[in-house]
């Protein structure tokens, strides 16, 4: 169940922050000229870890995290690992997804404000 919804959590993100469309003023502004512009920078944010990298990246660290302290932890803490963990995966793949679409939404008004354009948002 875990890896199901880890799976579920990195194909929905996977590509969300790389097709960003910042919101630009497009006051004189030539929009072939900026649609070119933007799917360039587009295309570079999707050589940042996106959404689905950071993700699977985050549940992995959070549910080994949760394994490690129920290991050092032993028999005295009574609570069920298995639903710790799970539990753990699915708030660090939520996490890890929002930094990898964060990270490709900033390359991309990066890129844009970097070509001149007045990025608002």
């Amino acid at each position: 169940m875990k890896k199901l919804m880890v799976a579920m959590c990195v194909l929905l993100a996977s590509c969300a922050g790389q097709n960003y469309r910042p919101l630009i003023d497009t006051a004189g502004v030539d929009m072939n000229r900026l649609e070119y512009d933007l799917r360039e920078c587009q295309q570079y944010a999707g050589q940042v870890a996106g959404a689905g990298t950071q993700a699977a990246v985050g549940a992995g660290l959070a549910a080994g995290l949760i394994a490690i302290l129920g290991a050092v932890g032993g028999g005295k803490n009574r609570f069920d690992m298995g639903a710790s963990t799970r539990m753990a995966a699915v708030g660090g793949a939520a996490g890890g997804a929002a930094s990898g679409e964060t990270d490709q939404r900033n390359v991309v008004r990066r890129c844009m404000a970097g070509r001149g354009y007045r990025v608002m948002q």
